[in-house]
């Protein structure tokens, strides 16, 4: 990765040389690209993209149905988890539960989405986090496990509730703010569900 940066770096240099182009942009270039790279901005055959500068706002169409998407897989596959994990009989019921409403969540999202003109496609990739959390659940057995999944739960939960009613007030799409609007009150039931597994 360092000798194709190095080469990049080098062409890029040597080309502005020779255009006849002789500016501090120019004279800049190598130390702007080794700034960029220690500021975790990252280099790809030629172009550079900052991922903090491509994600979609929340208050955006596709920003929103792709927290939403989000928010769903991470309660499918954490409530799977608990179904295997959990020695709790009320953490196992309240995963069930949470495996069909967010499954049906996710098929209206879609329904929604594929409905709007242009029409989205909600990518359902779990944030960082979201993936941290859910690696911890894996390694955790029986009451370690109830205990962890359920305050992962109040956790994303309250994050959902904050987005839906976020995006219900300030979004960009009419429809899609309905839709946000109309899971409030069923996200904020599954919110005090999951605070009584504590």
């Amino acid at each position: 990765m360092q000798n194709r940066l190095v080469i990049f770096v080098s062409g890029a240099v040597l080309a502005l040389g020779a255009c006849g182009r002789h500016d501090e942009a120019a004279d800049n270039t190598a130390a702007d690209m080794n700034v960029a790279i220690d500021n975790g901005v990252v280099v790809d055959n030629g172009m550079v993209a900052n991922d903090a500068a491509v994600a979609p706002s929340p208050l955006t169409a596709q920003g929103f149905a792709n927290t939403a998407a989000a928010s769903d897989r991470f309660e499918i596959e954490s409530s799977k988890l608990a179904e295997a994990s959990a020695s709790s009989a009320a953490v196992k019921k309240f995963a069930a539960q949470m495996i069909k409403a967010h499954t049906e969540s996710t098929a209206k999202l879609k329904s929604t989405a594929s409905g709007l003109s242009p029409a989205i496609t909600p990518d359902d990739t779990l944030t960082p986090e979201q993936q941290a959390t859910l690696d911890s659940l894996k390694a955790a057995k029986g009451a370690a496990f109830d205990t962890a999944y359920a305050s992962a739960q109040v956790d994303a939960h309250q994050k959902t509730l904050d987005a839906l009613k976020n995006y219900a007030a300030s979004g960009d799409n009419e429809q899609l703010k309905t839709f946000a609007n109309g899971l409030v009150p069923t996200v904020t039931a599954h919110l005090n569900m999951a605070k009584g597994l504590k």
